[in-house]
C-alpha cells in the first residue's frame, strides 16, 4: 500500500502546476487576442485566437478550483516509521517473489536469518539438521502422491512446530543465562525439558525424511527388467543378427559368381 500521506502531497503539486500552466497559456493568449484583433481587424483567425484564449482561461479557472478542493480536505497523518518501514519490506518482498527464482532466494534468506539468530545456543546444531531434512523433503514433495499425501502434510504441520520450539528452547536459554543463582535451577529443568523434545522431534523428522525417499525407491523400481533395457537389449541382438548374415551372404556369393574370360 502506498504511503497516503505522500500521494496527497503529490496530487497537491500536480494540480498546483497544471493550474499555473494553464494561467500562463490563458493570459499570453488573451494578451495575444486583444493585440492582434484590433491590429488586423475581425476575421476568422480572431475567432480562433478567442476562442483558444477563452478555453484556456476557463480550463485554468477549473484547475485552480480542482487545486482548492483538494487543498481545502486536511493531509493524511504521517506514518510512523515502523509501520513505513514494514511496509517498504512488504513492497520489496512482493518485487522479488515476481522473479522466476524469488521465491527460492527468499526462502534462503529467511533460513540465513534465523540460523544467525539462533548462531551460540545449542539449538542451532538440531535447526542446522531440521533444514537439510526439510530442504531434502521440499525436494521429493512434487512425487509423494497418493497415500503418501498425508505424510506431507503432517510433516510441514511437524516443521513448524519443530521451529518454534526451538524458538522456546532458545529464549529460555538466553534467559537461564541472565538468571540469578536462585532461579537457574527450574529454568535449566524446562531447558533440559525442551531440548530434549527438540532432539527427539527432530531425529523423528529425519527419520520420516529417510522413510519418504525409501517409498519413493520402492515405487520407481519395477518388478521386471526396466522396458527401454530390455528394448537395447532385443536391439542389439536384432542388429548382430543381421551383420552374421550380411557375413554370410558375402562369403557364400563369391563362389556363385560366372567366371570371367
Amino acid at each position: 500500500m502506498a504511503d497516503e500521506r505522500a500521494r496527497y502531497f503529490r496530487e497537491l503539486r500536480r494540480l498546483r502546476r497544471g493550474a499555473r500552466r494553464w494561467t500562463v497559456l490563458g493570459g499570453g493568449l488573451t494578451g495575444a487576442a486583444a493585440v492582434l484583433t484590433p491590429y488586423a481587424g475581425l476575421g476568422l483567425p480572431d475567432a480562433a485566437w478567442a476562442g483558444a484564449a477563452g478555453s484556456a482561461v476557463a480550463l485554468a479557472a477549473w484547475r485552480w478550483l480542482d487545486l482548492r478542493a483538494h487543498a481545502a480536505r486536511p493531509a493524511p497523518p504521517a506514518l510512523d516509521p515502523a509501520e513505513a518501514a514494514a511496509r517498504s519490506r512488504a513492497r520489496l518482498v512482493a518485487a522479488v517473489e515476481r522473479l522466476p527464482a524469488g521465491q527460492g532466494v527468499l526462502a534462503e534468506v529467511r533460513r540465513a536469518r534465523s540460523r544467525l539468530a539462533l548462531r551460540g545456543t545449542s539449538v542451532a546444531e538440531p535447526w542446522a539438521r531440521l533444514d537439510r531434512a526439510a530442504l531434502t523433503l521440499g525436494g521429493m514433495t512434487g512425487q509423494l502422491t497418493g497415500l503418501a499425501e498425508p505424510a506431507v502434510l503432517e510433516a510441514a504441520a511437524a516443521d513448524r512446530s519443530l521451529r518454534e520450539l526451538a524458538g522456546r528452547v532458545a529464549s529460555v536459554e538466553r534467559a537461564l543465562r541472565l538468571a540469578p543463582a536462585d532461579a537457574r535451577a527450574p529454568l535449566a529443568g524446562a531447558h533440559r525439558e525442551l531440548s530434549g523434545q527438540l532432539e527427539s522431534g527432530v531425529s523423528a523428522y529425519e527419520r520420516l525424511v529417510v522413510a519418504a525417499a525409501g517409498y519413493l525407491a520402492e515405487d520407481a523400481r519395477p518388478s521386471s527388467e526396466h522396458a527401454a533395457a530390455s528394448r537395447l537389449a532385443e536391439a542389439t541382438d536384432l542388429l548382430h543378427g543381421v551383420a552374421s548374415a550380411l557375413a554370410e551372404l558375402r562369403t557364400v556369393g563369391d563362389p556363385l559368381r560366372a567366371p570371367t574370360r
